[in-house]
């Protein structure tokens, strides 16, 4: 089981963007990078298409998966994360106890 998922609240503890919170909109395993909602943010210089108009867009880019820590469901501070057997599943828990369930 990951430490971080699709969907999971986490906050930002290093780099230019540390302190902010969002999303989790990808997860790449492979090189140990997350998206994260509205950080880290960097412009592209991108060609009209027919799909679309072109321009200076602003998209989020990876950033490390060390670099971000969820946030605990219960008191909202960021927190370290055990995985844990419970009806022959496996769960993750924040250090509170409390169980940490990404939205989808």
């Amino acid at each position: 089981m990951e430490r971080l998922q699709r969907g999971d609240l986490v906050r930002v503890t290093r780099g230019n963007d540390k302190g902010k919170q969002g999303r989790v909109k990808r997860v790449i395993a492979d090189t140990n990078k997350v998206v994260v909602e509205g950080v880290n943010l960097v412009k592209r210089h991108m060609k009209a298409t027919a799909q679309r108009a072109g321009g200076i867009l602003e998209i989020e880019a990876p950033l490390q998966a060390s670099n971000v820590m969820p946030v605990d469901p219960q008191t909202g501070k960021p927190t370290r994360v055990r995985v844990k057997v419970q009806d022959g599943k496996k769960v993750r828990i924040a250090k509170s106890g409390a169980e940490i369930v990404a939205q989808r």
